[in-house]
């Protein structure tokens, strides 16, 4: 399996591929526009369960220095744009994705 994330900071989504095959789409909350989510190519290349602080139940880092795929404390946050640029999902989204994806998958995040 080739899993790969599709992450759209305008329509607040994060998309599993396997392949050309959609496995499941998240909502998410992305940067705010100080802080935006930064768009590119980037791969998982870290992943650590119960980051603690503001990072809820698992930390996907990225390959961008300082940002990631993280759950979230605040659940209310999803679909907005109220992070300093990471990622967010609810934490059961969060750990599911972790199952399914390893260090070095590919993250493309567009607007």
């Amino acid at each position: 399996m080739t899993f790969w994330i599709d992450i759209s900071t305008q329509k607040y989504q994060l998309k599993l591929y396997d392949g050309h095959r959609l496995v499941k789409t998240y909502p998410i909350a992305v940067g705010r526009m100080v802080t935006a989510t930064p768009t590119g190519t980037y791969r998982i290349i870290n992943k650590q369960r119960n980051p603690g602080g503001p990072f809820g139940a698992f930390w996907m880092g990225l390959s961008k220095p300082h940002y990631g795929i993280h759950g979230t404390n605040n659940p209310a946050s999803i679909g907005k744009s109220v992070s300093h640029g990471c990622i967010r999902m609810r934490n059961k989204d969060v750990l599911e994705l972790a199952s399914k994806v390893s260090i070095g998958t590919t993250v493309q995040i567009h607007k």
